[in-house]
């Protein structure tokens, strides 16, 4: 009869309802909200972040932790109790008061930036977006003090539990002295290449049907979420009900077929975590760079592999009529094209981690205060021609405003892309160890993933937050942490080894 631990239980069911309710809301408000809805929006969530922040700054919280801590609870149990204790001890460190600021600033400088961001109006984006940083900096200090580490781990840790910047600059070091040579070689090398650009226009209604049936070879369940249109790809709601949402081109199809790749890549871990444990932590995605591995693990390990374009080749031949752009050859040459642009979702898999680099290194500048908002655009500039050899100057549109998670207050989110697409090209390896590269290989070109997705349902989807990170890596990888080698591996074999 462990009565703490079920009092905790029960005031997490509660959390996880509202916690729906506002995953929904947030989804309509990027894709349906009428255009004079953003600030009642704004306030309305700021009232249920409030609520829900006093829900877990309960003051009985505390008692009902350290007395469970005591009760005879099994594995699972105990996981969860540590998962509680971890959410309460950052909910506890920060004020209600600045929650709901937060949020309503989030709210606003969000909504606001999908007409500023068209408009190319960094200026205006300016003064709703220095509030928001002000009271992200306000956070990160109650979190920094509550949990003596550094204020931008501090805001890490709340994507990416124990991560520290000394393992993330070991990691994004490694790769910044590696990765520009790397680009050269391959752009050196692919110069040679015949390749055909593929003629639109692209209807949007025939680009969401192949989009959907590709969502369904991936073995997303549609009665259990759904795929709509917003400024910015995103996957949100609740396992039962997940959305995903892309943006479609009518002169691009590349781009929203493999960002709905991405997204199904979300939504498969989200659909397939414990349900025996829906509304608990430990029944929770792990953490975003796991999150991120399995989007990733979708749209560059499975929807890139040379071999699986062939089916996506006949389904695009299906569904617009041939053309010689569409060959199995030539989609696989133009998928794999390495050139240095401006736009991260649409950047390709060997410049994307520069895009990574450039924001993280931003990012923790503002949240050290070693910079403010206004030196973003010449920052952002200078580290666009160190990276990718780019001049970013004057366009904010496709440079500082391109991505939603800024003006979100989403700080400290960046690192975990980079990790994701680290894990991604380990799950991979892993696989081709267990069922052989040849069979994996045969499975991929096939279209059939029954034997992939077993295994990351049993390694890394139905085991939901029961492990922590480093843990549930070992135990899926045989015993080895994190292993860089594997992503640095995959990169050289595809774009330097490939005869594609």
């Amino acid at each position: 009869m462990n009565k703490n631990y079920n009092h905790l239980c029960a005031q997490e069911a509660r959390l996880y309802r509202l916690n729906h309710l506002q995953e929904m809301s947030s989804w309509d408000q990027a894709t349906l909200m009428s255009k004079k809805g953003g600030r009642s929006r704004a306030e309305a969530l700021a009232e249920l972040s409030g609520i829900i922040h006093d829900i877990n700054s309960n003051p009985k919280v505390e008692d009902w932790l350290k007395k469970a801590s005591k009760e005879k609870l099994d594995f699972v149990q105990e996981c969860n109790l540590r998962e509680m204790k971890r959410k309460w001890k950052r909910k506890k460190a920060v004020p209600t008061a600045l929650v709901m600021k937060k949020r309503i600033a989030a709210s606003l400088c969000e909504n606001e930036w999908r007409v500023q961001r068209p408009a190319n109006d960094w200026n205006n984006f300016l003064r709703n977006f220095k509030p928001l940083v002000e009271l992200c900096l306000e956070e990160a200090d109650y979190l920094s003090d509550a949990l003596s580490i550094s204020p931008y781990e501090a805001l890490m840790d709340g994507y990416e539990p124990g991560l520290t910047e000394k393992k993330i600059d070991e990691v994004f070091g490694d790769l910044k002295t590696w990765l520009p040579t790397l680009i050269k070689k391959v752009v050196k090398k692919q110069r040679k290449e015949f390749v055909l650009d593929l003629e639109g226009p692209f209807p949007t209604k025939k680009q969401k049907s192949l989009c959907l049936e590709i969502m369904a070879l991936l073995g997303f369940d549609f009665a259990s979420g759904r795929l709509d249109i917003s400024t910015h790809p995103f996957c949100g709601g609740v396992p039962d009900d997940v959305r995903i949402t892309t943006r479609f081109d009518k002169n691009s199809l590349l781009e929203p077929l493999f960002g709905t790749i991405h997204e199904t890549g979300h939504a498969r871990y989200e659909q397939n975590l414990p349900k025996e444990f829906i509304n608990m932590p430990v029944g929770q995605s792990r953490s975003m760079s796991i999150h991120e591995s399995q989007s990733l693990f979708f749209e560059m390990q499975l929807g890139c592999h040379p071999l699986f374009l062939k089916k996506i080749s006949e389904l695009i031949v299906k569904t617009f009529g041939y053309q010689d752009a569409f060959s199995h050859d030539n989609l696989a040459k133009l998928v794999s094209r390495v050139k240095p642009s401006m736009i991260r979702v649409d950047a390709d898999e060997v410049t994307y981690p520069a895009h990574i680099l450039i924001r993280y290194e931003i990012e923790r500048m503002l949240i050290k205060k070693e910079m403010i908002p206004e030196d973003i655009p010449s920052m952002w500039d200078e580290k666009m021609n160190f990276f990718l050899g780019i001049n970013s100057e004057g366009n904010f549109k496709d440079g500082v405003l391109q991505d939603i998670h800024w003006p979100e207050g989403l700080f400290g989110y960046f690192p975990c892309y980079t990790l994701g697409a680290m894990y991604a090209a380990q799950w991979y390896k892993i696989l081709e160890t267990k069922f052989g590269k040849d069979s994996i290989d045969r499975q991929v070109y096939e279209g059939n993933f029954e034997n992939i997705f077993t295994w990351l349902r049993g390694n890394i989807w139905h085991l939901g937050s029961i492990y922590e990170t480093a843990e549930l890596t070992k135990r899926a990888s045989g015993g080895e942490d994190l292993n860089t080698s594997h992503y640095k591996k995959h990169l050289e074999s595809r774009y330097l080894y490939s005869n594609l």
